[in-house]
């Protein structure tokens, strides 16, 4: 072991994240990974470690972690403020981290989540081909408790020899390109002309699992539940309530309920904070 990542304030809900387990679909194990991978690509980047090595996700309000040896670190996302020790730091740059140093990131400004790399990267063991914590099947490492320690890998390069990466800012209305099906027709006419004619909010309790929208409901042309099956990343489940869900990278099997349709990129979900408009579109928009 190369050194360690101590964890002094976990805060709300820090994982950690990789770019998760593609090939299992036909298992029904979900891919899991960074909710924002490009993101976690570049953190890795500005360290100088492979685009695929694991972090950290850190979700809203920020987190505290020591070096047991010195580091260069990077910290992608929303607009926090970073502490290195006494002196400031900066997100989308590398920083170098003294041993026995505190780290703290600050809350998210204007987002969601920060993803944090090391260089040499956090080298638990992986389940399925990947380090990702799944927070609803349990795989992976549990997410986070004040106290853990994790082990960190062998630096494999130098850090990104730039100053400052700017990321894009948040956005008060997302609008996401949706491809119907495949239970689209268990949905009236009306329900499709509210999904692509109306506002929707995201609700407080969306999470890595799915985010739940506020909004019109949408009324159903055939009753009953259907026998469970898999899902794709980004599918848009409509539960007896009506209210859309957007299933993100720990989603679940249907559960019962029809899918009306995918969204083709739920990445702009990631740093969507409640009360985000969403809107959706066709995807020839």
């Amino acid at each position: 072991m190369t050194g360690e990542l101590v964890v002094l304030r976990a805060g709300a809900l820090t994982t950690v994240q990789d770019l998760g387990r593609p090939g299992y679909a036909h298992l029904g194990v979900p891919r899991s990974g960074a909710l924002d991978p490009a993101a976690l690509r570049l953190a890795n980047r500005l360290v100088g470690n492979p685009e695929h090595t694991a972090g950290l996700e850190i979700t809203v309000t920020g987190c505290a972690l020591r070096l047991s040896r010195a580091a260069t670190v990077a910290v992608t996302g929303a607009e926090a403020e970073i502490r290195v020790g006494a002196r400031p730091g900066d997100t989308g740059r590398p920083l170098s981290v003294p041993a026995g140093t505190v780290l703290r990131i600050g809350p998210a400004r204007g987002g969601v989540r920060n993803w944090l790399a090391v260089c040499g990267g956090v080298d638990v063991p992986p389940v399925l081909g990947s380090r990702a914590t799944d927070t609803l099947s349990g795989l992976g490492p549990p997410p986070l408790r004040d106290g853990d320690r994790l082990p960190l890998g062998t630096p494999t390069g130098p850090p990104a020899p730039v100053d400052l990466t700017v990321g894009p800012p948040p956005r008060d209305e997302l609008r996401l390109a949706v491809r119907l099906g495949p239970r689209d027709d268990w949905f009236t006419p009306a329900a499709l002309h509210r999904l692509f004619g109306t506002a929707y909010t995201v609700s407080p309790v969306s999470n890595r699992v799915g985010a739940r929208l506020a909004g019109a409901p949408l009324p159903r042309s055939v009753a009953g539940e259907l026998p469970s099956e898999g899902i794709v990343l980004g599918a848009v489940q409509v539960p007896a309530d009506g209210q859309p869900l957007i299933f993100l990278a720990d989603h679940p099997t249907t559960g019962g309920y029809p899918v009306v349709g995918v969204v083709a990129d739920v990445t702009p979900l990631a740093q969507a904070r409640p009360g985000t408009t969403v809107r959706f579109h066709g995807p020839q928009r």
